[in-house]
């Protein structure tokens, strides 16, 4: 008989005598609270009620929670309607959990109302059985609105540039066949004067700049076509918004410099042991700031060391490993066992906006000569493109973890031969030889001079 393994309970899973459980809606929410009882002993006394989604019914709210000690408040994510709950509940000392809506999905066979589903919940919050969900402090919250909305109207961006280069093939103008993009200063400019009124192709192409000016003749033929006014107008109203999207990414992107610079977490220190905004950026700094320290990894540029702070924040301590980050983000697969049998479930969905950012991180580490890239080009072989990407994204995403648990730790790339250094030559000379041996041949090695 095999010993028995004993398995520790994670913090969360504790008999609470006193709590209370939301089921959140648009306008409303069902609210139970479960106590114990006060004249019969060992009974529990349940009460649920109704409570309007405003500021002022959520704070009387909060203070009858209060006063009635409650100990623990589970909401459920659902849409954004639990935030009105979760920031005033909070605020207001109770302590908040935020759940995801399949951890608490009632039993099977029983009726499906908003009471039964709030009784539930709390049934389940006094038992321990829930797994809070992750949500950052305050400034972290705010700072990925803006980064969000910043990844936001960058991809709108790119959708008008879309649109343009439709346009321009419909008015069979192929500037974007000769040109890396429309949005460089060259294309910029042959669209302005084709908006202009300017249709002559070599006029139009006498406006390249810098390496464009070697592909006059291809600019020719690409300039020459049926652009008119109506092309022209629209092409106006797209380039308009264009800009318009420009200044607003701008002004969003100053806002999170200011943002990251006013968390005492992400800031460096001086050599003198001095701190604040603009400290750990000097040679000699005791400590350079979150962001580069990040910006240090293969790959990552500060606008994505930006969004990964704002999605994952810098507490490291809501993550007690590298594996939970890694698991709440959704880039290692599912353990899937049934006696014997074990397998790999799916990843997940996860969180878009760092799943994103990662995915385009790894993809530009995968053609680097370090160690990501060399990762990369391992994995890719045996298990393809999307599988390998999604490896060295976790890679990525445990160094981060690590960087940020130890503020004074720097990345040190381990290089393209670190697998090649802790290869054991012997072992893969015995294999080759075999191999040749099964083949029919003789092998004699020879040590190389």
């Amino acid at each position: 008989m095999r010993e028995p393994e004993e398995l520790e309970d994670p913090p969360h899973e504790q008999y609470l005598e006193r709590v209370c459980a939301i089921d959140v809606a648009k306008a409303s929410g069902k609210v139970c609270t479960r106590v114990p009882h006060p004249s019969r002993p060992g009974a529990r006394r349940t009460l649920v009620w109704d409570v309007d989604a405003t500021t002022n019914a959520v704070l009387e709210l909060a203070g009858q929670l209060a006063g009635e000690r409650i100990e623990k408040v589970t909401l459920e994510s659902t849409s954004d309607y639990w935030r009105i709950w979760f920031y005033l509940l909070e605020a207001a000392g109770l302590d908040v959990q935020l759940v995801n809506a399949r951890d608490v999905r009632n039993a099977p066979g029983r009726p499906k109302t908003d009471k039964l589903d709030a009784v539930w919940q709390a049934k389940l919050t006094e038992r321990g059985m829930l797994r809070p969900s992750f949500v950052p402090p305050a400034p972290v919250r705010v700072l990925r609105d803006y980064t969000r909305l910043r990844t936001d109207l960058t991809r709108e961006r790119t959708r008008y540039w879309q649109r343009l280069e439709k346009l321009l093939e419909d008015a069979l103008i192929k500037v974007s066949a000769v040109a890396s993009a429309l949005d460089t200063m060259s294309a910029r400019d042959m669209v302005e004067a084709l908006i202009a009124g300017e249709r002559d192709p070599v006029v139009l192409a006498a406006l390249a700049r810098g390496r464009m000016k070697a592909k006059r003749a291809a600019l020719i033929e690409a300039l020459t076509g049926r652009f008119d006014d109506h092309h022209a107008e629209l092409a106006r109203m797209l380039l308009d918004q264009i800009d318009g999207l420009n200044a607003q990414i701008a002004t969003l992107t100053s806002r999170v410099d200011d943002l990251i610079a006013a968390i005492p977490a992400a800031r460096g220190v001086d050599a003198d042991g001095s701190t604040g905004p603009g400290a750990g950026n000097s040679p000699d700094a005791a400590r350079a700031d979150a962001i580069t320290r990040l910006d240090e990894i293969p790959g990552i540029s500060t606008t994505g060391a930006q969004i990964i702070l704002a999605e994952i924040g810098l507490d490291m301590t809501r993550f007690p490993t590298p594996g939970h980050l890694v698991s709440w983000a959704k880039l290692c697969p599912r353990t899937i066992q049934s006696g014997a049998s074990s397998r790999a479930g799916r990843t997940g969905k996860g969180n878009p906006y760092l799943k994103g950012v990662l995915g385009e991180i790894a993809a530009a580490a995968s053609r680097t000569g370090t160690f990501l890239g060399e990762r990369y080009r391992r994995i890719v072989k045996r298990r393809g493109k999307l599988k390998a990407l999604v490896a060295v994204a976790r890679t990525i995403l445990v160094i981060i973890w690590h960087l940020l648990t130890d503020p004074a730790a720097r990345y040190h790339d381990l290089g393209p031969g670190y697998y090649a250094s802790r290869t054991d030559t012997d072992r893969k000379a015995r294999n080759h030889i075999r191999q040749l041996e099964a083949l029919g041949f003789t092998v004699t090695l020879t040590a190389a001079a």
